[in-house]
């Protein structure tokens, strides 16, 4: 009887193991993005994302979806990914305070929800994979402050500080990356704007606006990303400023990198959006295998994986960029461009 009851567990875990093993070989994993203003998410979040997977699970199904800035957008791809039968959902929110009642939805269906590069605070994810937002606030910001040291411009002078999306956590964070940082230095904040869906255009008006209104008084300006940056350098050079004062950016997207290069931006964030698809998809098929992804650090009550990225000026774009492969000559230094990447080293 003991024997026969033994056998009986042991035929009954061998069975619970391989439709553990089915289950996720024929797993749908479901990879939702926020906005298009961006470029990352289909050139570097997605790719590296899928391809993960494909190394990870061949056999997993992968639906992508970007919501475009549209918050009801996102609810109506995340009930369809359910409805699918996805059992993890990677999800970078439109809105941070929403995706709450997306998380709670999932959560009570036994469906495993990984934040991904934005928070969401108002209820826990099962795991939340970024880089540090925070830090890549301070750390442009702080770059900026040392650079208008370093040119000797006086203490008291003014900078413009170019928010993300009121809807983003991300962005909160990242703007509190830069107080940290603006708050400690000798340089005061002439003006603050929030960019609603992180849109260029957005940025670019009220950028028109402050110029108009401060002139010359504006020596510099702490953009959250690449394309708000971009957006103030546009109004700059619409208002026949030159040069244009030093702008941050984000992302390190190759419009940014071309800005850098011609001196028209001052510095950007690498940050491969490939390493934290890759780390998303591994939390994923842990997931799916029923095992509990360790987490590095906790933020929101969340556990949490955040990597460190690296500040991009002029002076390291070669090193940083170019010699570790992030990005070829040949994508960046093109038309115009072809002199200041002689100058840089980048090509010969």
């Amino acid at each position: 009887m003991k024997l026969t009851k033994v056998l009986l567990m042991a035929g009954t875990a061998l069975t619970g193991l391989a439709g553990a093993a089915m289950a996720q070989e024929a797993a749908t994993v479901a990879f939702l993005m926020p906005d298009q203003a961006s470029t990352r998410y289909e050139e570097h979040d997605y790719p590296g994302f899928k391809a993960e997977m494909a190394k990870l699970c061949p056999d997993c199904t992968v639906i992508y979806q970007n919501a475009n800035a549209d918050v009801a957008l996102q609810q109506q791809q995340f009930n369809s990914v359910l409805a699918q039968g996805a059992k993890v959902v990677v999800l970078d929110p439109v809105d941070s305070a929403a995706a709450a009642a997306l998380v709670t939805l999932a959560q009570s269906q036994g469906v495993k929800v990984i934040a991904y590069d934005r928070p969401i605070p108002d209820a826990p994810a099962d795991y939340y994979v970024s880089f540090d937002n925070q830090g890549i606030g301070q750390a442009i910001a702080q770059s900026l402050v040392d650079h208008l040291k370093a040119k000797g411009v006086p203490d008291g002078a003014g900078v413009l500080q170019i928010n993300g999306s009121p809807t983003d956590a991300a962005a909160g964070l990242i703007r509190d990356g830069i107080d940290s940082a603006l708050d400690a230095s000798p340089y005061k904040t002439l003006a603050e704007f929030d960019t609603p869906d992180w849109a260029p255009p957005e940025a670019q008006q009220w950028a028109a606006g402050q110029i108009t209104r401060f002139g010359s008084e504006i020596v510099g300006v702490v953009a959250a990303n690449d394309g708000t940056g971009g957006g103030a350098i546009a109004a700059f050079k619409a208002a026949g400023v030159d040069p244009v004062p030093p702008v941050t950016g984000n992302d390190a997207t190759i419009a940014a990198l071309q800005l850098i290069i011609s001196g028209d931006q001052y510095n950007t964030i690498s940050k491969p959006s490939e390493i934290v698809a890759a780390a998303a998809a591994n939390v994923a098929v842990a997931f799916l295998k029923g095992e509990t992804p360790q987490a590095k650090t906790t933020l929101y009550n969340t556990p949490s994986e955040l990597f460190v990225p690296a500040v991009v000026t002029a002076e390291n774009i070669k090193a940083e960029i170019f010699d570790k492969g992030i990005n070829t000559p040949e994508q960046v230094c093109t038309g115009e461009y072809v002199e200041g990447c002689k100058a840089l080293g980048i090509i010969q």
